[in-house]
């Protein structure tokens, strides 16, 4: 008797297995939606280096008064945090809105950079705003201190290659725009006290440095009225 080569178990199990498989293979069909990343929310109230005088004083601590922070809705946001930092102290409070407005309470007569960061459901990716800066309208003050001044060149935390002079160059801005002098602090110990020189401009040059070495520089801006501030300390290396 001639013997059945494929038993029927075998054909079943073949069959079966070939189904999985084409099942299978058709899977990608319900691969869930790529959430797009936000996009960046563009800020528009407290402008950028303005005095923001809109602010509702607390009627039980006249030190402190609430303003509204807006913006322009971000493409694919569903929420936002907005960040607002104190220059004096550099310390950050963080407000989450579900709108491209909310409401803060801050010290009043205290300049602070703020941004908003866009977040979207299901992606952990965020996108930041560009930075204001402003200062929160204070009791009988008639002319505000400068706004801590900006690095520009060499950046923050920057590598430059072997040399031995720098250019150092910065921002600096002033509410009452009264700006008369800076003064640099520059040296390789990170809380630099050796002046280098005042400048009535944004640069000073031909700083000299050596190879092998982190150098650390702020800059003291002051106003007519005697006004100053002192910028965060800027560090960069070179190699």
């Amino acid at each position: 008797m001639k013997l059945n080569r494929y038993p029927y178990p075998v054909i079943v199990l073949f069959f079966g297995v070939l189904i999985w498989a084409c099942s299978s293979s058709g899977g990608s069909d319900d691969a869930p939606p790529t959430i797009p990343v936000p996009s960046a929310a563009t800020l528009v109230f407290p402008e950028n280096n303005t005095e923001c005088t809109t602010g509702i004083v607390d009627a039980n601590d006249t030190t402190k008064s609430t303003i509204t922070f807006e913006w322009n809705i971000a493409q694919n946001a569903d929420s936002y945090t907005v960040t607002v930092t104190n220059l004096n102290t550099d310390s950050s409070t963080f407000s989450n809105a579900n709108t491209n407005s909310v409401d803060i309470t801050l010290d009043r007569g205290v300049p602070y950079s703020w941004l908003v960061t866009s977040r979207a459901n299901g992606t952990i990716e965020t996108t930041d705003s560009g930075l204001f800066r402003f200062y929160n309208e204070g009791p009988g003050i008639e002319n505000y201190a400068p706004f801590p001044a900006e690095a520009i060149a060499p950046k923050r935390g920057s590598n430059i290659p072997n040399t031995s002079s720098v250019t150092l160059e910065w921002a600096s801005s002033d509410v009452d725009n009264d700006i008369t002098g800076h003064e640099v602090f520059f040296d390789t110990n990170n809380n630099p006290t050796s002046s280098i020189g005042a400048s009535t401009e944004n640069t000073l040059t031909n700083i000299s440095v050596n190879p092998g070495s982190t150098y650390y520089w702020k800059v003291v801006t002051t106003d007519s009225a005697g006004n100053s501030s002192d910028s965060e300390v800027f560090e960069f290396r070179v190699n």
